[in-house]
C-alpha cells in the first residue's frame, strides 16, 4: 500500500508538469487519464536518456582502466578511475531501479490487487487542478513572505500535493511531509529542498476552508 502511494505521488507530480498552473479551468476524469499517460512517457523516456549517459559513462571509465593498464609501472590515476567508475555503476542502479518502477507503471496501475494507483493519481491531480486558486491561497499564507507563483514549478507542485494530501485525503501529517521530502530529493536542488520543509512545518496550520 505506502509503495504504491509512493508511486501514485511521483506519477502525480510528472503529470502535473504537463498542465498549466494559471487561470480558470476544470479537467474531467478523461482529460486527467490523457495527462497520466503522457507522464508515464515522459518518466520512461527520461529513463532511457539517464540510461544513455550511463552508458557513455562507463565506456570512458573502462577505456581509462585500458590505458593505464598499457602503461609501464604503477598509473596513479587507477584510483581515479577506479572512483570514476564507482559512482558509473551507482548511478546505473538508481536509473535501473527507477526504469523498473517506470515499466511496472502500467501493469500496476491497471491491476494492482491492493490499491487503485490509477485512480488515486486521479484523484490528486483533480484536487489540484480543480481547487487550485484554494490550494495555492493557503499554501501563499505560509510562506512567510516569498509567494508561491516565484518557486521553481516542480516545488510548487510537490507543495501542492502535500496540501491535497493533508487537507483532502487525511493523510497523516508526517506522512505527507514525509512523501513531499522524498520527492524534493528527487527532482528538486538543495535551495528548493530547504524552502519545501520549512514550508511543510509551517502547513501544519494550513485548513482547507
Amino acid at each position: 500500500m505506502k509503495y504504491n502511494r509512493s508511486l501514485s505521488r511521483e506519477l502525480s507530480l510528472i503529470s502535473l508538469g504537463l498542465i498549466k498552473d494559471k487561470g480558470e479551468f476544470k479537467y474531467n476524469k478523461f482529460q486527467i487519464e490523457e495527462v497520466v499517460e503522457s507522464a508515464l512517457d515522459s518518466l520512461i523516456n527520461h529513463c532511457r536518456d539517464e540510461l544513455d549517459i550511463c552508458e557513455s559513462d562507463l565506456e570512458n571509465a573502462s577505456q581509462k582502466i585500458l590505458d593505464s593498464e598499457l602503461q609501464d609501472g604503477v598509473d596513479s590515476s587507477l584510483a581515479d578511475v577506479r572512483e570514476q567508475l564507482k559512482k558509473s555503476l551507482n548511478k546505473i542502479e538508481t536509473v535501473m531501479n527507477t526504469l523498473s518502477v517506470s515499466l511496472d507503471f502500467p501493469k500496476l496501475i491497471v491491476s494492482s490487487g491492493q490499491f487503485d494507483i490509477r485512480e488515486d493519481v486521479n484523484q490528486r491531480i483533480s484536487h489540484v487542478v480543480n481547487n487550485l486558486a484554494i490550494v495555492d491561497s493557503d499554501i501563499d499564507q505560509v510562506m512567510d513572505g516569498w509567494r508561491l507563483k516565484r518557486l521553481p514549478r516542480i516545488d510548487r507542485d510537490i507543495l501542492r500535493l502535500a496540501y491535497v494530501d493533508i487537507n483532502f485525503l487525511s493523510t497523516p501529517m508526517a506522512v505527507a511531509c514525509d512523501e513531499a521530502v522524498n520527492l524534493a530529493n528527487k527532482y528538486s536542488d538543495i535551495q528548493g529542498r530547504k524552502f519545501i520543509n520549512g514550508v511543510l512545518r509551517r502547513l501544519q496550520t494550513v485548513k482547507l476552508q
